[in-house]
């Protein structure tokens, strides 16, 4: 069998994808394209073939996607930053709407005082995408990664272990609980920067298969209100930052106003923002411990 042309057997994938329900069937079908024909998805159609073996490979991974598996898993990668992560079953899949609060979090160590090394805490870091995406951004910064989840975690340390191979600073991996009120207290009022995606949906939401099938369930909900972690999470935060440090917290569309309510309770936070995602919707809170 020779190579086919590759743009009959993209608009065949896009209706099958469309047909099964896939939210974005045309970028999902040209990133499957682009992983078995080993290109950037930009230069996809400068390969205008594809080979009996790669069409094979192809059609069993659109199939796949159809049955509404994430596109991460089929293809083994997720982004963060400018840095690549493995991901896979057992671990939450980063997603495009946390790249804002990245870009706050890093647009806030640019404030940072330059008479010490930046100390930046990633609580609930899944595949260590925040963590190793700002360690990579930031090759001066002292980042420490929390993650309770076993599973997870495996997969934050292989990212960790090939963003070291590759010449990233090393970050420090904490198996821990964010809920323990004794969590990090060697960084009590140190820490510059802290960030975190905690489980937020609340109880009974209704998700897509993609999450719902095949996210693990404890990186996903929060209690009935969606705020069982980010509770906790306030207290500890505010004793970890110093003095004019910042902190984002992404959180459910439903519990902006929430988040923001627990951090001025708290008393010690001050310029308590919140943040939309590029559909308009609430996304994350950040603030700044008072000084």
């Amino acid at each position: 069998m020779t190579r086919v042309q590759l743009r009959p057997v993209l608009a065949e994938a896009i209706e099958i994808l469309d047909t099964a329900g896939v939210p974005s069937p045309r970028a999902d079908a040209e990133h499957l394209a682009a992983h078995v024909l080993g290109v950037e998805r930009s230069r996809l159609l400068l390969s205008p073939l594809i080979g009996p073996d790669q069409l094979d490979e192809y059609r069993a991974l659109v199939a796949r996607r159809a049955r509404r598996i994430p596109l991460q898993h089929l293809t083994g990668r997720s982004f963060m930053g400018e840095i690549d992560l493995v991901v896979g079953p057992g671990v939450f899949v980063p997603r495009p709407e946390t790249e804002l609060l990245f870009a706050w979090a890093l647009a806030r160590l640019e404030a940072v005082r330059h008479d010490h090394t930046p100390v930046v805490v990633d609580l609930c870091t899944g595949s260590g995408a925040l963590a190793l995406a700002l360690a990579h951004a930031r090759p001066d910064a002292d980042v420490h990664a929390v993650e309770l989840d076993s599973d997870a975690l495996s997969w934050a340390r292989r990212n960790a272990d090939q963003r070291a191979a590759d010449g990233d600073t090393p970050i420090t991996l904490h198996h821990d609980d964010v809920t323990d009120p004794y969590l990090l207290t060697e960084l009590d009022g140190y820490a510059d920067l802290v960030v975190a995606n905690p489980p937020y949906i609340p109880d009974g939401a209704e998700l897509s298969p993609e999450v719902v099938d095949h996210d693990p369930h404890r990186a996903l909900f929060g209690g009935p209100d969606g705020l069982d972690v980010i509770r906790p999470l306030v207290p500890l935060i505010g004793r970890l930052l110093r003095p004019g440090g910042g902190a984002a917290i992404e959180h459910d569309d439903s519990n902006g106003g929430g988040v923001a309510a627990l951090l001025a309770a708290d008393g010690r936070f001050t310029e308590i923002v919140e943040h939309p995602d590029l559909a308009g919707k609430p996304r994350f809170v950040a603030a700044i411990r008072i000084s």
